[in-house]
């Protein structure tokens, strides 16, 4: 039986949001068994937001989460670091609108997580197994999720930029796997979008420190270069953990994106749990490959 997860030590970091550019301080805490991820608003109280699915206020440039009024942006890559990390119950100060984005990556929260210590807690861990295919598209663009024997991502993007080009990744969420493969890589963008995104009030805290920042000219504007030759693919993933985990455990299944997003992330979760036969409640088996090393 593999068992279910939180942290043994509370730690905590801090830096500016993405998209409000508001300095945040972050805490992890450990969390009984069955919280699943619990977000706290420390500056208004305490307030709680639940990390699920139903919590999804809207996904444009970041997944933001809201209940009754209260907001939380740009959570996904601190939910890829805790999915990826193999811890299933946390309890997640902020005290802020955003999480920080750090340096656009997840690698600083994996490393919370490691310094935490990943402990076991009594009951069994439950996962989300897929039965059928749940597809959603849009135009050019499609994401699907399918029966499958663990947690696997075919991801494939495609930018019209010298640097990127067609980018296809295959990842399977084994133990460590997520640490060497996926956590630093960095989000990114393109300097033609900046103004446009600044008028819309997005990406103020934004800067070379935490983004890779693309060129019209075929280059970037980051002078410490690549972490990985294919490391705009290895991010278009770490954001399909990072939401996919608002479906409240792990999952085993297959999906398979191309040039996904936020939004059809979040459109595929809420078709998949409105077909009662596509998925079922399991305990996690020992074959999918995502135990914990503690």
């Amino acid at each position: 039986m593999i068992k279910q997860t939180t942290i043994r030590d509370v730690v905590e970091t801090s830096g500016v949001g993405l998209h409000s550019a508001v300095p945040v301080i972050v805490r992890l805490l450990p969390a009984p068994t069955d919280t699943g991820y619990v977000f706290r608003r420390t500056d208004l109280g305490g307030f709680e937001i639940p990390a699920t699915v139903e919590s999804v206020a809207h996904c444009s440039y970041a997944t933001t989460l809201m209940r009754t009024g209260v907001m939380l942006s740009t959570v996904e890559h601190l939910l890829a670091a805790l999915r990826g990390g193999g811890v299933d119950n946390v309890f997640i100060e902020v005290d802020n609108l955003e999480i920080p984005i750090m340096d656009g990556s997840a690698e600083v929260f994996a490393e919370m997580i490691e310094s935490a210590r990943v402990v076991e807690q009594p009951l069994a861990r439950k996962a989300l197994r897929v039965r059928e295919r749940v597809l959603v598209e849009e135009g050019d663009r499609r994401i699907q999720i399918e029966p499958a024997d663990g947690f696997e991502i075919d991801c494939m993007i495609d930018f019209k930029h010298p640097m990127i080009g067609a980018q296809r990744y295959f990842f399977y969420m084994t133990n460590g796997a997520f640490g060497r493969e996926i956590a630093s890589a960095r989000t990114f963008g393109f300097t033609e979008e900046v103004e446009a995104l600044r008028r819309a009030n997005l990406i103020r805290g934004g800067s070379l420190e935490n983004a890779i920042v693309l060129t019209p000219d075929g280059g970037m504007l980051n002078e410490t270069g690549l972490r990985f030759k294919d490391e705009f693919v290895r991010h278009k993933i770490l954001d399909i953990i990072g939401d996919l985990a608002l479906l409240g455990m792990p999952l085993v299944g297959r999906v398979t994106a191309q040039r996904s997003g936020h939004l059809l992330h979040a459109s595929l979760m809420t078709k998949l749990l409105r077909d009662d036969r596509a998925w079922e409640i399991v305990d996690m088996p020992v074959t999918a490959g995502l135990s914990v090393v503690l």
